[in-house]
């Protein structure tokens, strides 16, 4: 289905961007498709309250259901934070597709927004990396993601990753300390092995 061919797609450039070797990228489709070794992953998304009620999406893949549950809701309660039934934090963030660009590749940055709105742009800003480069992000709605990427390798941009990402409608800002404990229940869930990507409203 469509859904699945962009996860496919969004999986296949960022190992690319990562110089991943073929064999690799193969192995992690397999995994990801459930013809390795047998084993069926299921995706599953948990939602969540974090310390001071910031809304947390957490998205797994997992061969075992039970034992992705217990962890990911051991780390919500060490944590400070509480799992919600399903439905209960997602309205407050909408699935997009989301491209990182390197932004010393883009001269004409004006020029290319005004371009990637009949490709479904909806979003375009200036973001910056752990290690302080300068990145374009581009955000479009996740029916326009194969469009999106074919738009941008037309025009020979070099694309550092492609996800799909659950970005929040509204931000919510929290004194520093309180902060932090939100950001270290984060910290603990990308830690697990089951845990793909974990999306919140925090500022």
């Amino acid at each position: 289905d469509v859904d699945s061919n962009a996860r496919l797609r969004k999986a296949v450039t960022d190992a690319k961007g990562l110089n991943m070797p073929n064999e690799t990228i193969d192995r992690a489709i397999k995994r990801g498709t459930g013809q390795l070794e047998g084993v069926a992953y299921d995706e599953i998304t948990y939602e969540g309250y974090g310390p001071s009620g910031v809304a947390v999406l957490v998205e797994t893949m997992t061969d075992n259901r039970n034992r992705t549950v217990a962890e990911i809701r051991h780390v919500f309660s060490k944590n400070g934070g509480n799992m919600g039934t399903s439905g209960s934090v997602s309205f407050g963030f909408k699935r997009m597709g989301v491209f990182r660009l390197d932004a010393a590749s883009v001269i004409e940055a004006e020029a290319l927004e005004l371009e990637l709105i009949d490709h479904g742009l909806e979003e375009m800003g200036d973001s910056v990396d752990e290690k302080g480069e300068k990145r374009l992000v581009i955000r479009c709605a996740m029916e326009s993601f194969g469009q999106m990427q074919a738009a941008l390798e037309e025009r020979k941009l070099t694309t550092l990753s492609a996800e799909s990402a659950f970005v929040p409608l509204t931000m919510v800002t929290l004194p520093e300390d309180q902060a932090n404990e939100v950001l270290k229940m984060v910290d603990a869930l990308e830690q697990d092995d089951d845990v793909q990507s974990v999306f919140y409203n925090l500022a």
